[in-house]
């Protein structure tokens, strides 16, 4: 079956761009966008030993908090995204940051744990304004240079995730933790602003009814095995990095480091290193290399937990383990929304959404079982989970068909 659009059911196919594609500006204002909305679903991490005492919970309790704000994450991409396809992408956009800004402003105010739950799952389920620019941007490339555009977008979006805790860890050394969402809600509210009267007009690419929408996105997963696959790829992938980022805060806080949140921050700062990969892995795409670069990831992924469990009492080992891990999220993220992109010019928003959708389910699960392993059986268990994930993908890659 064909998923092509046809005159009665879909607008123009997407629009055409110059040679040269997007400008640098531009470029910039969407990798600039893309961290600093995808930080809210990472702004957390580093705070869940503080806020164990704050809401005198558990600390498998306090991960739920990224399990959940994953689980929105993973809503938002399949009920949200697919819009991106349907409707003028600056007016969703700018809606669906309206909507994050008040999510954030009842997190800053939460006054239990459960508060702050709902509020965190609202605000993940918006931040998928992200996966709508990223097909934004893929669509203002042109074919030769699309990798290396949407690896310098994607490299915001790691940028945020990693800086992300840095700056949540320094402000609450300072403010407390509430500060964190006063702050990102403020942000958001102009980026809004700034989205809407700046970005060129990307209107819809089809006219599909919304439940038509959601139905084609499935049939986009039945009908396209590399999305499948790059989709379970990336879901192992990005297991074994929440787990990793999901309890690295207690390893760091506890004995022997006894680490504040300021020294927190700054581990984490190290691991932003991992992001100046991205340009790099989309010209590796743009090269027709992302089969042999995608066993490089994969592979990297596991030894840096490796290097990670040897590393339980020396903050460099783990601190090189933190770049590799990030490094190679970030390499098979890329490979893999560019397989996805080319699969189907004018379904790029719906490919997106069953792409992502599927690792941060992945995500929400390493997350929570990271937690579990590292609380109930220590560091040894959690780095051999990690380890194991990006593994069983190899395991996979390894039955592809060549070409």
């Amino acid at each position: 079956m064909s998923l092509r659009p046809s005159p009665d059911t879909e607008a123009s196919p997407a629009r055409s761009t110059p040679e040269s594609g997007p400008p640098g500006w531009l470029v910039l204002l969407l990798a600039v966008s893309c961290g600093l909305t995808v930080a809210n679903l990472y702004y957390a991490q580093p705070l869940l030993a503080e806020l164990t005492g704050s809401f005198h919970i558990g600390g498998v309790a306090a991960g739920a908090l990224i399990t959940v704000t994953q689980l929105g994450y993973a809503a938002g991409m399949l009920f949200l995204v697919p819009l991106g396809d349907r409707l003028e992408n600056r007016r969703l956009v700018a809606t669906l940051l309206g909507i994050t800004c008040a999510a954030l402003l009842v997190a800053a105010t939460a006054p239990a744990f459960p508060v702050l739950l709902v509020a965190s799952l609202a605000s993940g389920a918006t931040s998928v304004v992200v996966q709508i620019l990223i097909p934004f941007a893929a669509d203002l490339a042109p074919d030769a240079t699309r990798g290396r555009i949407v690896g310098r977008v994607v490299s915001g979006l790691l940028a945020g995730i990693l800086l992300s805790r840095a700056l949540s860890s320094l402000l609450a050394d300072l403010a407390g933790w509430r500060v964190i969402y006063f702050a990102s809600a403020v942000l958001m509210a102009v980026l809004g602003l700034v989205l809407r009267t700046t970005l060129p007009p990307h209107p819809a690419k089809t006219g599909l009814s919304y439940g038509r929408l959601l139905r084609t996105t499935v049939q986009l997963v039945r009908v396209h095995p590399a999305l499948r696959r790059r989709a379970l790829y990336q879901a192992a992938m990005f297991g074994a990095f929440s787990a990793f980022w999901t309890t690295i805060a207690f390893v760091l806080t506890g004995p022997p480091f006894h680490y504040s949140q300021l020294g927190v921050g700054l581990f984490a700062l190290v691991g932003a290193g991992g992001a100046l990969i991205a340009p790099w892995a989309g010209r590796w795409a743009d090269r027709g290399l992302t089969r042999p670069m995608t066993a490089v990831g994969l592979a990297g992924a596991a030894v840096s937990f490796g290097v990670a469990a040897l590393g339980r009492h020396n903050v460099i080992l783990l601190g090189l383990a933190a770049v590799l891990i990030d490094m190679a999220v970030q390499t098979t993220l890329v490979l893999g929304q560019h397989t996805v992109y080319a699969l189907d010019a004018t379904a790029r928003a719906r490919l997106n959404s069953a792409y992502i959708a599927t690792f941060f389910v992945g995500g929400a699960a390493g997350s929570q079982l990271g937690s579990f392993a590292y609380h109930d059986w220590g560091w040894g268990a959690l780095t051999a989970f990690g380890a194991a994930l990006p593994i069983l993908a190899l395991l996979g890659w390894c039955t592809e068909r060549r070409g």
